[in-house]
């Protein structure tokens, strides 16, 4: 990834739901433990709970399962959480960390029974490796091919029963083969303003962080109904609330450490603002093309689909269109700029 124009990459935004250096830490003293410490999301705990229970009756391992949906949204954590709960052991890789076939085989021949193995950003799975986990999902084994030519021969080895979880952003990108061997498909959606202040509320507890509900409040609002930034805006607040109050996060301290932050209402920082001036005014607006707005901007097509594009059009800043992106009459409203005539009209729809 590129660095935007004000030096900032998209990785290192406080509102970034990507993962950055400092978050493994903290991700690890706040993650939810058990389902039913997981807050949010109720529709896929309830239906990833009967699973678990299922197979736990059974005695079996749990179904291969697949998450997805923007990044920060907890699939890393409800794969820990899986693992507690069937009481197994949790191996976590990536698909950009496996590099040939040989270094899947090699993990998964490590598992023990009904173990768990979590890879994030599968999509980015090498094709080789992606094609030894067809019998390793199904029929939990592997063919290997020992010797060349004429006088090579195949050899199948059992591998333990176990549960992959992958976890993608790129649903799309996934080949239909591996899609297919999964026991079910589950989609993270950005969370509430409720539950996200319940996340707030949880997690300064946790970290024994004095904050009133105010506070809370107004963290949940700017965290892009994303827990993973919830959780860095609630640290970078806490500093603030230190050194410039007596320690505790209120509304109006909160509000202080967010306008330092440049973050507004609404989560949106200088470069969602950018994002949407450029369609604005240096494209009327829109329908306008990912490549040109990227080059206006200096910045990554994949970039701005994957970082900032997806809480745009969550809040309803950002519409796709067969011809391109277009601002929406929110998005000139939250900007303060006069809508066209065209839009004006639907300002009272």
């Amino acid at each position: 990834m590129t660095d935007s124009e004000d030096g900032t990459s998209p990785d290192e935004r406080v509102n970034s739901g990507e993962e950055q250096t400092n978050d493994e830490a903290l991700d690890m003293t706040l993650r939810p433990k058990r389902i039913t410490d997981f807050i949010g999301q109720e529709k896929l705990k309830e239906n990833v709970g009967i699973a678990i229970s299922a197979a736990q009756k059974r005695k079996e391992p749990l179904d291969h399962l697949l998450f997805y949906g923007p990044p920060g949204l907890g699939k890393t954590t409800l794969a820990h959480i899986i693992a507690a709960e069937m009481s197994v052991s949790v191996r976590v890789t990536s698909g950009p960390a496996i590099e040939r076939a040989g270094d899947l085989a090699a993990i998964l021949t490590n598992l023990q029974e009904h173990d768990v193995l979590f890879i994030d950003e599968i999509h980015r799975l090498p094709r080789a490796a992606e094609e030894v986990l067809y019998p390793a999902m199904e029929d939990f084994a592997l063919d290997i091919v020992l010797g060349k030519g004429p006088g090579a021969r195949s050899v199948r080895l059992s591998v333990p029963r176990f549960t992959l979880v992958g976890a993608t952003t790129r649903y799309a990108m996934l080949s239909a083969p591996l899609r297919d061997r999964f026991g079910a498909v589950f989609r993270l959606d950005f969370y509430d303003e409720k539950a996200i202040t319940a996340i707030v509320g949880r997690n300064a507890a946790l970290l024994d962080v004095p904050i009133e509900t105010g506070g809370e409040e107004e963290i949940a609002k700017r965290s892009r109904g994303t827990p993973r930034v919830a959780n860095r805006l609630l640290r970078r607040v806490r500093d603030y609330a230190q050194v410039k109050a007596d320690g505790t996060i209120t509304g109006a301290i909160a509000r202080e450490a967010m306008e330092r932050l440049d973050i507004d209402a609404l989560g949106l920082d200088e470069v969602d603002h950018k994002v949407l001036r450029t369609i604005i005014e240096k494209f009327d607006g829109g329908p306008v093309g990912i490549e040109t707005i990227a080059a206006s901007i200096s910045e990554e097509s994949d970039t701005i689909m994957d970082v900032y594009e997806p809480y745009l059009m969550q809040v309803g800043f950002l519409q796709r269109t067969p011809r391109g992106r277009v601002a929406t009459r929110h998005a000139y409203a939250h900007l303060g700029i006069e809508a066209p005539a065209q839009l004006q009209g639907q300002m009272f729809d």
